[in-house]
């Protein structure tokens, strides 16, 4: 009799816990951070995949710490010391071209340079912001192709295509666009870098590490 009494006790307890309704809650996961690639690369194959995947920036909100280390996450997932297919350098993927125009002129001593690359970026964002400041005016809060133009977003876009084509872009309204040897677009960037804070770079006309 008591061993049923316990049977039934527990039993009733059972249904009782079972008849509530838990609701997980969710945080909205940060723009920067939703991952837009292969979904094979979710379920890995070996360490190097496991690595790949487990390499995630903090999320830093819309400061420009935030932007930056967004895109750098997005160009070689942080990683000083990369070389693309293409021969881009770096955390932030630099081209040789590109830092000439800002005074680096040895590739080798770049790449091992963390600080250095730093600086580069910092000094190309105020030279794409030079180069961008009446296009900056004209057309941020704008919308093209459904997509709200923001500073970051245009700044984004430079870093990528040149500046020269994102103001192709811009004052073609979306019409002139292009992408990158992996196929990503200026439309792409603009959208992906919306919205952070860039107040803290001043634009500078030719600037030199």
């Amino acid at each position: 009799m008591r061993r049923c009494t316990i049977f039934f006790c527990s039993l009733i307890m059972l249904v009782v816990l079972m008849s509530f309704s838990f609701k997980p809650s969710y945080a909205e996961v940060p723009e920067t951070l939703k991952v837009n690639g292969p979904t094979e690369v979710l379920f890995p194959k070996n360490k190097t995949e496991l690595n790949a995947i487990m390499i995630m920036p903090p999320f830093l909100g819309s400061s420009y710490v935030g932007f930056k280390e967004a895109l750098a996450f997005k160009e070689s997932q942080g990683n000083y010391f990369t070389t693309n297919t293409l021969g881009y350098l770096g955390k932030y993927q630099f081209g040789i071209g590109t830092l000439q125009l800002i005074g680096v002129y040895n590739a080798v001593s770049f790449l091992k340079d963390p600080v250095l690359q730093e600086r580069a970026f910092h000094t190309n964002i105020a030279r794409n912001k030079w180069i961008l400041r009446r296009d900056i005016k004209r057309f941020e809060g704008m919308q093209i192709g459904g997509v709200k133009v923001t500073e970051s977003g245009m700044l984004a876009a430079a870093h990528l295509a040149g500046a020269g084509n994102v103001k192709n872009y811009l004052r073609s309204l979306g019409q002139i666009d292009v992408s990158d040897e992996y196929g990503t677009s200026i439309a792409k960037y603009i959208k992906k870098f919306s919205g952070y804070d860039v107040s803290h770079v001043s634009p500078k006309r030719n600037p030199k590490i």
